[in-house]
């Protein structure tokens, strides 16, 4: 997957401002076949209820750290919630139920090997196929990372997930914006939205001007089992969504960052990629750290000269959050 432009979330040059403009036309075509799609399928519901974390512009917005959080808030009501991805970066097309001890991120993709620690998982390119086969395994409640755009599979209830930061960047559909689709048409059809961080761009407001839909706000805390950092200079690398947030993260943990690299989102590292890095970083006595989810991706050979820094999901308010699912599981027995 590209780096995200720059001009996705910013125009402060007349030529970036010349670029969205050009791109537009473009833009709109993209945006009519996405909502082309809803009208062409009439998914029903599955035996069992498929929960949803999506969100709408390309990129992280933060679904997998969702996921997680959701999973543990229902097995804590007693549920028995089964994992569903794409496998974005693997081979699999599945449906395939995860195994660590077997699969690589070039096999099932390196959110699936996140998702497992948490909850069985299974992978799948056609979703309906996926969350059908977890059900048949014991599933009775199937969460999807991602699938929002997906008009093929039913869901019981959407969450859509915003980077606070960037909120919906300049609004405007690929090529000319972030948006996978057209803005007011996603949001219509969410059934509530979660902000990650800080609200720096209005997002909340927004989304109150044009849905009734609840809106929840959440933090990504440091884990507990990370590598002390404060007052250390270390070497770092991601390749997320938008990385510049891992390095966000270790400053606002303390560190300081003497070393750092780039890659776009799922980026299948190589030696070559790395090993550089990691001699200058060796030279200089520091530690170099990634994200949990780019740890998967480094080769094997070199896995144990990186150390994983993660990060969780805080609910602002976490009694609202289960409410809004058990309105949804309630409307099936109506």
């Amino acid at each position: 997957m590209m780096a995200a432009p720059p001009f996705w979330y910013r125009q402060k040059s007349l030529g970036e401002q010349l670029l969205k403009l050009v791109l537009t036309p473009v833009s709109w075509f993209y945006g009519a076949a996405v909502e082309r799609k809803f009208g062409l399928y009439f998914p029903v519901p599955m035996a069992k209820p498929v929960i949803c974390v999506g969100n709408l512009v390309a990129g992280g917005a933060g679904k997998t750290p969702v996921v997680l959080a959701l999973a543990d808030l229902l097995k804590e009501k007693g549920l028995n919630p089964h994992l569903l991805s794409r496998g974005y970066g693997g081979k699999e097309a599945g449906p395939l139920q995860v195994a660590p001890a077997r699969d690589t991120a070039y096999d099932v993709g390196d959110e699936a090997l996140l998702l497992v620690d948490k909850a069985p998982t299974w992978v799948a390119v056609k979703r309906p196929l996926g969350a059908q086969a977890a059900m048949e395994s014991g599933a009775d409640i199937v969460i999807m990372d991602d699938g929002f755009q997906n008009a093929v599979i039913y869901k019981d209830f959407s969450f859509v997930v915003i980077d606070g930061k960037v909120g919906f960047g300049n609004r405007a559909v690929f090529p000319a914006g972030p948006l996978r689709e057209p803005l007011i048409s996603g949001i219509a059809r969410a059934d509530a939205f979660i902000i990650i961080g800080a609200d720096a761009t209005g997002a909340a407001d927004f989304l109150k001007r044009h849905s009734e839909a609840p809106v929840l706000f959440t933090t990504l805390e440091p884990d507990a089992d990370n590598p002390g950092v404060k007052g250390k200079e270390v070497f770092a690398f991601a390749g997320i969504g938008r990385p510049t947030k891992f390095k966000e993260t270790l400053e606002a943990a303390g560190a300081t960052v003497a070393g750092w690299l780039s890659f776009p989102d799922h980026y299948p590292y190589d030696e070559d990629d790395l090993q550089d890095f990691l001699n200058s970083a060796g030279l200089k006595g520091a530690p170099v750290l990634t994200t949990v989810k780019d740890h998967v991706r480094v080769p094997g050979s070199l896995r144990d000269k990186v150390e994983k820094f993660g990060v969780h999901l805080v609910w602002q308010d976490k009694d609202a959050v289960f409410p809004l699912i058990e309105q949804a599981l309630a409307k099936r027995s109506t």
